[in-house]
């Protein structure tokens, strides 16, 4: 392996950048003092992702600023990091809080189990981390070249398990969160730290990792975290109703760049299995082997995929087990069937539980529905947990037999919906914030899947397919955010009001799809979509999922590797 010294002129920029940030603080400082500006330097917007934040602007009105001579009307995004998705009731009502006095008076639900707001000007960054503190929660590495947030199973049907997975969640979350003080100085007025040594960073070191790092812990028989997607996926295996360790999954990943068929969506590869107990030591022995051997000089082959991908599964193997010192077992029988949500209210552990659609994650006040106020409601009288789903959604959980038709009275009055009077493909439906404030978007998502499912499902109507369940999924741009690349129909933003579409992904998310048409709008997206859904409810088998009827039909080709996501 080489050090940064020999490879610096074959490096990433960001490496450099990186390297010379003294442990993430840049001049982040300097630039939230500055008050002729609303932005911040463009090194510490790099910098700034570790800390959990993004710069934007608003690219509705960013042509009428700049034909005003005014600068782009900057605001950040704050991503807050929550394992396993869990927040209590306390925390809930402090996120509410955080978006009426600092964001854009909504929370975003994320496909990672993370709270996010949006509209938070530089001024009021500073305040909203520490209200973040507050809540005894953090932003510290809920982006950037580290480990994200930790996801879990959520499912309250799985309620015995959830406890275990959600505890090991945080666990490796914190085991692998960055150890810098530049977020306690920044942000939380820490003492600052003059003379920073090199084991500040005992398991990143100066540069920290090539790329983004996501971690996910599923229970089957449900895959809603899409353990296939994550760089290192654990998959429960349950023994005699006991939790005894987990098939280790690595490599997966959603992210590619339009036009480079050097990049690819990829699922994760089987390795092998653990006990339990070795769950937190073997995460950091595979971050560490991605840290080592990842990609430095070139970001769009950097995530961990590409590195299992060059040297195989059989090496990571061998050099997880060396650095180990002892060997991985051979993988254990499991079986996934879905990788939804379960809607409405479970019974489990002698507590209840109502999981609630949220339409792509995204919790605000309308005229018509005001979800917003209804949750902060809830949340003033319940004594469980909150519990933030993989598909955007959110479930109120351990809720005492006692509370139950309190909180259901809050349901009724505000016509909270559970999702069941929607059809199977809005209820698993999924979308990326997109425009106006991601600045990679190239078409509208968030804004405009709830439309255009309106549309499909006038064929779905027509199909006599209302009820069946089918994952849809759209992104603004190929970074895959959504993770449509496991969707049975997915729409990635090519460019506004273009999109390609994909077919064929697994309805359990162990599938990818794959490209069906590229580069259509509205009218084309429907008018391809309509004689094949209609051929699927003439023609499906009993029980038949539409990614496996599209592949059974010779409508698009059946894709495991993302090797082959881009061939004919």
């Amino acid at each position: 392996m080489s050090t940064h010294t020999e490879l610096s002129e074959k490096l990433d920029e960001l490496e450099h950048i990186k390297y010379r940030s003294n442990y993430l603080r840049g001049s982040i400082q300097e630039g939230l003092d500055d008050e002729i500006t609303g932005a911040i330097a463009n090194d510490d917007t790099k910098l700034l992702k570790f800390h959990g934040s993004y710069m934007q602007d608003d690219r509705d009105i960013r042509d009428e600023r700049r034909r005003q001579k005014l600068e782009p009307a900057y605001s950040f995004m704050i991503r807050v990091r929550v394992p396993g998705g869990t927040a209590t009731a306390d925390q809930w009502i402090a996120m509410d809080d955080i978006s009426d006095q600092y964001a854009n008076g909504t929370i975003k639900l994320t496909t990672r189990q993370a709270f996010q707001f949006h509209g938070i000007l530089k001024r009021n960054l500073k305040s909203s981390m520490q209200s973040i503190h507050q809540a005894v929660m953090d932003s510290l590495a809920a982006c950037g070249d580290v480990n994200r947030n930790v996801m879990c199973n959520p499912n309250p049907y799985q309620s015995d398990v959830h406890k275990e997975v959600d505890t090991l969640a945080s666990q490796i979350s914190d085991h692998l969160s960055p150890r810098t003080g530049a977020y306690h100085e920044i942000w939380l007025d820490g003492e600052k730290v003059v003379d920073t040594k090199e084991e500040v960073e005992p398991m990143y070191g100066k540069t920290y990792l090539p790329r983004k790092f996501k971690i996910g812990i599923a229970v089957p028989p449900s895959n809603d975290i899409d353990v296939y997607s994550q760089d290192i996926g654990l998959i429960s295996i349950i023994e005699d109703d006991k939790l005894v360790g987990f098939n280790v999954t690595v490599g997966g990943g959603m992210g590619m760049k339009h036009g480079n068929t050097d990049t690819y969506p990829q699922v994760g590869r089987l390795l092998g299995y653990i006990d339990k107990d070795k769950a937190v030591e073997v995460s950091e022995a595979i971050l560490t082997i991605q840290r080592d051997y990842g990609n430095r000089t070139n970001r769009l082959n950097a995530r961990f995929k590409y590195t299992v991908d060059k040297y195989g599964v059989d090496w990571i193997r061998n050099e997880l087990n060396n650095r180990l010192g002892w060997e991985i077992e051979e993988v254990k029988p499991f079986e996934f069937e879905h990788n939804g949500d379960r809607y409405g209210w479970t019974e489990g552990s002698g507590k209840w539980h109502f999981t609630l659609f949220v339409q792509n994650g995204r919790v605000k006040d309308t005229k018509d529905y005001q979800l917003k106020t209804a949750l902060r409601k809830i949340a003033e009288i319940h004594d469980g947990d909150l519990r933030l789903t993989p598909n955007q959604n959110l479930i109120i959980a351990n809720v005492d037999k006692s509370n139950k038709d309190n909180i259901q009275k809050i349901i009724d009055e505000y016509g909270i919906t559970d999702g069941e009077h929607y059809t199977g493909l809005r209820r698993n439906s999924m979308a990326c914030v997109a425009f106006p404030t991601c600045g990679l978007a190239m078409a509208e998502s968030e804004r405009y899947l709830p439309t255009l499912i309106n549309k499909i499902e006038g064929l779905l109507d027509e199909a006599g397919l209302n009820e069946e369940e089918i994952t849809i999924r759209m992104t603004g741009c190929p970074n895959g955010c959504a993770r449509p690349a496991l969707a049975e129909i997915a729409f990635i933003g090519k460019a506004p009001g273009k999109y390609n579409m994909y077919l064929g992904g697994g309805f359990a998310g162990d599938r990818l799809n794959k490209l069906f048409k590229e580069n259509i709008g509205e009218d084309e997206i429907l008018e391809s979509l309509k004689p094949i859904l209609i051929q699927y409810g003439k023609e499906k088998d009993e029980g038949e999922h539409f990614g496996d009827f599209v592949i059974r039909k010779d409508i698009i080709k059946e894709t495991y590797s993302g090797q082959d996501f881009h061939s004919q």
